[in-house]
């Protein structure tokens, strides 16, 4: 059998099955960075894998308080609450625009990174400016436990101890505990996916909607696109074997990981909030993406998804000026409108 259980057969044949071309623009922006079709590039491996940890930190833009306040134009502040049963403290970046008055929304945002790289403040500029500005909207960003130091459930507990933290002390945050979204992106999409089954599991705070983008929810590596998809534009099969192995340890490639930890194997979808899920018509999480939506259909709850065309993971990341990329963050944009709307009418 092929990875976890999935054919040879099927699994050549993806892998050789011609890839989704790239738009324009983003394929532009790629080889730009080094990472065109012909690029010889290094997964990311249990071997080099501190090594890119510290490359990463070291490399990965961390703005001060000062820099995120941007003259003025936000409040922002980091706060210090309880972990779950005895677990470390977590770290919280709580920031709003500047001179707004009465409970603001609340965007409850986890950031990427393959649950082994990424950190709370460098997500906060462009939530702040896209987001934050045009809608009256409170962001906080956590900063929870990276494997393979932390393994599963380290990181998924940090984000919901900080959430019940923050829907408790809504009144002193300035924050309406009733309008919550929760969201991420790739692997912070997936936390968010995790995290809203399991509010819904210990009937913790109820967000309004879940904000999911290119999130990273298959641990088991069958679907078609994760081959097609293989080392084409910024994903390959090593590096998310890795990136999962490093957060499941021993779990990895059984059948006992939990929803939680990987939510495409979650059987029960009903009773989640509304989801907006996006993902590149050329990356490898394509089709688990799209699958999720689908069971969140079929489970008779609400999805918006886009797919969009030519794109690879992280394609607004690295190139945001691109046609596609403006209008992936404007169609965002007004899905958040049009929840916040909602919400305030109830």
């Amino acid at each position: 059998m092929g990875v976890n259980g999935s054919s040879p057969a099927a699994d050549s044949a993806a892998e050789g099955a011609p890839a989704p071309p790239f738009d324009a623009e983003l394929g532009a922006a790629l080889s730009a960075k080094g990472l065109g079709a012909s690029s010889a590039r290094v997964p990311l491996t249990a071997d080099n894998l501190v090594a890119r940890q510290e490359r990463d930190a070291a490399a990965r833009p961390r703005p001060t308080l000062s820099d995120l306040r941007a003259e003025g134009s936000f409040e922002v502040e980091e706060l210090r609450v309880p972990g779950r049963r005895g677990e470390p403290d977590v770290t919280l970046v709580s920031a709003r625009p500047a001179g707004l008055t009465g409970p603001l929304p609340l965007l409850y945002y986890l950031h990427g990174g393959g649950m082994v790289m990424g950190n709370a403040w460098s997500v906060l500029p462009r939530l702040l400016v896209d987001w934050a500005l045009p809608l009256g909207l409170a962001v906080i960003s956590v900063e929870y436990r990276l494997a393979p130091r932390s393994r599963y459930p380290a990181q998924l507990e940090d984000c919901y101890s900080g959430l019940v933290w923050a829907v408790e002390n809504a009144h002193a945050l300035g924050v309406d505990a009733q309008r919550v979204i929760i969201g991420g992106k790739s692997a912070g999409g997936g936390l968010a996916a995790a995290l809203a089954l399991l509010v819904r599991d210990r009937g913790g705070p109820e967000p309004i909607g879940q904000l999911l983008l290119c999130p990273m929810l298959d641990d088991r590596g069958t679907t078609f696109s994760s081959h097609q998809l293989n080392g084409i534009g910024t994903g390959d099969r090593v590096s998310s074997a890795t990136m999962w192995q490093a957060l499941l340890g021993d779990a990895y490639g059984t059948a006992d990981v939990p929803p939680y930890a990987a939510p495409a194997r979650a059987t029960d979808l009903s009773g989640l909030p509304p989801a907006y899920l996006d993902v590149g018509s050329a990356e490898m999480f394509r089709d688990e993406d799209i699958a999720y939506a689908n069971a969140i259909w079929q489970a008779g709850g609400q999805a918006e998804l886009h797919v969009w065309p030519g794109a690879f993971h992280g394609f607004d990341t690295f190139a945001p000026q691109a046609a596609l990329s403006l209008d992936a963050r404007d169609t965002r944009l007004r899905w958040l409108r049009r929840v916040l709307r909602r919400s305030a009418t109830h």
